[in-house]
């Protein structure tokens, strides 16, 4: 089981933030905590990631067990402010969930195989 402190790859790492990045262009994206949770809870979300250095920890801690209940794979990148850029931000986000692959699909099939 994955959880916070699970290390990434940076090639996991960067595929997270590219299919953000496609996602965004050509399917659905939702930002912050509280809209992740929703998704995720609804069975909707088709990856979520989370960024690690938030602050408390307390804010993310649920989202590893909700997304090993519901079969979602999730990635935990190093910033949040990396993690809202991705997302088109001009500030840090907690975390992203991907609602709509668009273009993204098979990039998020290759990150949830691993």
């Amino acid at each position: 089981m994955a959880d916070l402190n699970t290390e990434f790859s940076k090639d996991q790492i960067n595929n997270a933030y590219e299919a953000i990045e496609i996602a965004k262009k050509s399917g659905k994206i939702k930002k912050g905590i509280n809209e992740v949770t929703k998704i995720i809870e609804r069975g909707q979300a088709k990856l979520v990631i989370v960024a690690k250095d938030v602050n408390p920890p307390e804010i993310i801690m649920h989202i590893p067990p909700l997304c090993e209940e519901k079969e979602t794979p999730f990635v935990v990148v190093p910033s949040k402010e990396d993690l809202g850029a991705a997302a088109g931000l001009q500030v840090g986000t907690t975390a992203v969930t991907i609602v709509n692959e668009g273009d993204a699909k098979n990039l998020i099939s290759k990150i949830a195989k691993k």
